[in-house]
C-alpha cells in the first residue's frame, strides 16, 4: 500500500525510572480500583508527568491519592498524600503546582511543604463530574476537562477555561463523549482535546471573542482497549498523542500526518507525557500498567522538540508539558 506521506519513524522507549518498591502498595485496597478495574488489586496508577525549573519531573497516582517527584537521576521521592484522586497536574509560571483531581475539582499543592488546598471544588455550586487533565496558557488561564464517567453512552463531558486571578470560569464546549488530554497550539488559536472514548483528538478553534467554534475531528484512531489519553506540543505545532491501551505515542506534524511512534517496552498503559532534557528533545511517558516513567529521545535530524511551556522555563532548558 502506497502512503501519501512517508511511514513514520519507530522508536523504542526505555526505562528512565519506577516507582520503587518502598512506594508501591500492592494488596492496599483502593476505591478507584474497585469502581474502575473492577476490584483487581492495583499498587499505584501513575500519570500527570510536568517538568519544575528545576528539571525535576512531578507525577501523581491515582488510586492513593498521592503526589511523587522524580530527579534529573530518576530517584523518586513521595511528597504529598491526601484524600483525592489526583489525574493531571501542570505547573504555574510562578511554580505553584495545580492538579486535576477527580473528586476534589482544582487542587493548588505547595512544592516546598506538600500542602495540598483546593482551588476550584465545583462550577457555580455545581459540582464537576471529574476533572482530568489541565493546561495552562500565556496569559496564566487554565484549561481543563472535566471528564467523569462520560463516554459514548453519555456525551456530556466539558472543558472549562478558567482564570485564577480573577475567577472567571467558562465552559468552552459541554458534548464531549470523555474529554481527557488537552493542549493549546502554538499561537493559542486552536485547543486540541483527546476524545478517550470516540477513540480521537478534536481540533477545537477559539475565536477572538474567546468561544469554541467549529470543533471538528483532527485525528482518528482505532483499536486497543481506550484510546488518546495525554497530549503534548511539538515546537512546530506538531500534535503528541498517547495512545493508551495499545502502548504507544504518536508524534504528528501541523497536518495531523504520523511522523512517529515511540512503542512501549513494558505495559500498554501509555497515558500521558512530557517533553523535557536538552533542548526538549526527550519525551517522558507516564506507563501506568507498570509504574514506570519512560523516555525517548528524538535524534536532531527528525527535527521534533517539545513546544516551551508556561511553568517559568526559558526557551532553551527543560521544559514540561
Amino acid at each position: 500500500m502506497t502512503y501519501p506521506f512517508p511511514e513514520p519513524v519507530v522508536i523504542d522507549a526505555e526505562v528512565f525510572t519506577e516507582l520503587p518498591a518502598n512506594l508501591r502498595r500492592p494488596g492496599t485496597p483502593s476505591y478507584w480500583a474497585e469502581r474502575n478495574r473492577r476490584g483487581m488489586a492495583v499498587d499505584s496508577f501513575i500519570e500527570g508527568p510536568s517538568f519544575d525549573r528545576d528539571g525535576n519531573l512531578w507525577f501523581v497516582d491515582i488510586p492513593f491519592g498521592r503526589i511523587f517527584r522524580a530527579d534529573p537521576q530518576g530517584q523518586v521521592t513521595q511528597v504529598a498524600e491526601y484524600d483525592g484522586q489526583p489525574n493531571g497536574l501542570k505547573i504555574h509560571a510562578d511554580g505553584r503546582i495545580f492538579i486535576a483531581d477527580f473528586q476534589n475539582g482544582i487542587m493548588q499543592l505547595d512544592p516546598a511543604t506538600g500542602e495540598g488546598t483546593p482551588a476550584l471544588r465545583d462550577c457555580d455550586t455545581e459540582g464537576f463530574k471529574g476533572c482530568n487533565d489541565l493546561h495552562f496558557g500565556a496569559d496564566g488561564s487554565l484549561y481543563f476537562t472535566d471528564q467523569g464517567q462520560t463516554g459514548l453512552q453519555d456525551p456530556s463531558g466539558r472543558v472549562f477555561r478558567w482564570q485564577p486571578e480573577t475567577g472567571a470560569l467558562t465552559c468552552l464546549i459541554d458534548r464531549v463523549p470523555s474529554p481527557n488530554g488537552l493542549v493549546l497550539d502554538l499561537n493559542e488559536h486552536v485547543l486540541f482535546l483527546a476524545v478517550t472514548r470516540a477513540n480521537a483528538v478534536w481540533r477545537l478553534p477559539i475565536s477572538p471573542s474567546g468561544r469554541v467554534n467549529k470543533a471538528g475531528l483532527f485525528l482518528q484512531f482505532s483499536g486497543g482497549r481506550a484510546g488518546p489519553d495525554g497530549l503534548a506540543l511539538t515546537d512546530r505545532n506538531g500534535v503528541v498523542v498517547c495512545q493508551t491501551g495499545m502502548g504507544l505515542v504518536w508524534v504528528h506534524d501541523a497536518l495531523g500526518r504520523p511522523v512517529c511512534v515511540v512503542r512501549s517496552p513494558r505495559g500498554l498503559g501509555t497515558t500521558n507525557c512530557a517533553f523535557g532534557g536538552p533542548e526538549r528533545r526527550t519525551l517522558y511517558i507516564t506507563e501506568s500498567d507498570s509504574g514506570t516513567i519512560l523516555k525517548a529521545e528524538f535524534a536532531p535530524e527528525l527535527g521534533i522538540r517539545g513546544a516551551p511551556m508556561f511553568s517559568g522555563l526559558d526557551d532553551g532548558g527543560t521544559s514540561g508539558s
